[in-house]
């Protein structure tokens, strides 16, 4: 094999293509794809991992965390925004990159955003089933058996805390049944999928204000102090709390930022993909930022941060203040809410396999086959769906929630290098969307995840190791054979 093929790249002539011969209806509005992006954020980040980073790591500082990783998306989305005005197709980052770096780095990255929608849907499955079985409990509903709502490990673990034999058989049911619902949905096409996202994210978003608005009366300001509380080492060396406990708070609550840039794979059904796709990706983060931060003072305002419940936060800070009717509420919303997280991302998941087919990467009997009537790519929805639910039915939450963060920080890293490489390399390409003092803005990017790659632990770069040498397996033993740029040389 021809080492020079590695680099080879993808004509900007054959993207253009791409979008005159795409088999997918245009149908989303600027606002829609905002809501898209919207959807895909706020979900089981917010429920449920301000309690951990709060309780654990940052206290009341928790959120200048919500600050320092919405400033490390913030540039790597204006990355994106500048790459999505230039090729408006769907795809993220992997079509970015096949125009710009070559087809192994494309490759790489396409496969590493596997870990971001796919497990990423597969986390906020398992956040979901454990919202729903609290929405039971608060429905006086107690008796559900535990081998049908845990997965093995979790399972297990359980029955050693409570001083029983574990189950032979466990699974968590929920979880696998709820993503095949959001599959169901996808299926049936684009603009049922959006109709539906719209009407949770309206919910989503209410009930995140309803936290603020109603919270914001209990705050007791002496639950602020300290704002950055003292550091402390544990006995396993293990910090918290201080500036590096805010830092390795951001690197948690990373997890909440996930799916903004979903937005870009939803190129070839948008109305004005130039003009809405940079205006849904800044908008939706910038939006998502703020509900956030507000979010988090209130919840460490109304509570003590050692009192917060790193598994139902929010629900907690409630209750503390005596409003347990809110904790229903609040129940009620994650559990419709995260269903728009889960939709997005597994939506995502399968334009971004739609274009690695129609360039050859992939298997297109499979993953580049539009259904005749719904218009979408229905057997890969189907094939991952199938997947996600096995990994949602038997994998605990958090290795699922660590290999999401790190293939999007990869991703979010290699999108600043491209950017910056394009600029380089094609000067004069019109761009309706330019980043002004863009080798400060991608280096800044570049830098901030990079850091927050690092604040995570060495089994997850294992794992990520292993993943990405069983990618690169499968690159040279298909793709380089089945690549269309081999038709073109």
């Amino acid at each position: 094999m021809n080492l020079k093929n590695l680099l080879r790249k993808k004509p900007l002539e054959a993207y253009h293509e791409d979008i005159k011969t795409s088999q997918l209806t245009r149908t989303l509005g600027k606002w829609e794809l905002t809501a898209i992006g919207v959807g895909a954020v706020i979900g089981g980040g917010i429920f449920v991992l301000t309690g951990v980073a709060a309780n654990q790591y940052a206290g009341p500082a928790l959120a200048l965390s919500f600050v320092l990783a919405g400033a490390g998306c913030l540039f790597a989305a204006f990355c994106y925004a500048e790459f999505a005005s230039i090729l408006p197709v769907s795809g993220s980052a992997y079509s970015y990159s096949y125009g710009t770096i070559g087809e192994f780095f494309a490759w790489f990255i396409g496969w590493n955003l596997i870990l971001e929608y796919m497990m990423g849907a597969t986390t906020v499955a398992v956040s979901w089933s454990k919202y729903f079985i609290k929405l039971l409990h608060l429905s006086g509903i107690h008796n559900t058996p535990p081998w049908l709502i845990n997965d093995p490990v979790t399972a297990k673990e359980e029955a050693l805390r409570l001083g029983i034999d574990p189950p032979v058989f466990s699974i968590n049911l929920p979880a696998a049944l709820i993503v095949w619902v959001v599959t169901y949905i996808l299926v049936r096409g684009i603009k049922e999928s959006a109709r539906t996202n719209n009407i949770i994210v309206s919910i989503k978003v209410a009930a995140v204000l309803f936290v603020i608005i109603a919270g914001v009366a209990y705050i007791n300001p002496a639950n602020w102090q300290p704002f950055i509380p003292e550091r402390i080492v544990d006995t396993s060396g293990t910090g918290h709390y201080g500036i590096y406990g805010v830092v390795t708070a951001a690197g948690l609550v990373f997890f909440a930022f996930i799916g903004f840039d979903a937005v870009s794979t939803q190129s070839q059904e948008s109305l004005n993909p130039v003009k809405d796709i940079p205006f849904a990706i800044i908008a939706s983060l910038v939006i998502c930022t703020i509900l956030y931060i507000l979010v988090s003072l209130t919840l460490t305002g109304m509570a003590s941060y050692t009192e917060l419940d790193p598994g139902a936060p929010v629900a907690s800070a409630f209750s503390a203040v005596g409003l347990h009717w809110a904790s229903l509420l609040i129940t009620i919303a994650a559990v419709i809410g995260l269903i728009s997280v889960m939709l997005v991302m597994l939506l995502s998941q399968t334009r971004i396999f739609l274009n690695m087919a129609k360039d050859g990467l992939l298997p297109p009997k499979i993953f580049a086959t539009i259904h005749p009537r719904y218009r979408t790519p229905w057997k890969s929805t189907i094939l991952l769906g199938f997947i996600s639910s096995f990994i949602a039915a038997f994998t605990p939450i958090e290795k699922a929630t660590k290999m999401t963060s790190i293939g999007t920080l990869f991703a979010f890293s290699m999108i600043c290098i491209a950017v910056l490489v394009l600029r380089k390399n094609q000067p004069t390409l019109h761009r309706p969307f330019k980043v002004k003092n863009l080798p400060l803005i991608a280096g800044l990017g570049f830098a901030f995840n990079l850091l927050l790659m690092f604040s995570l632990d060495s089994s997850t770069w294992l794992r990520l190791i292993v993943w990405s040498v069983a990618g690169i397996l499968i690159y040279f033993l298909y793709g380089v054979k089945n690549s269309g740029l081999n038709k073109i040389e």
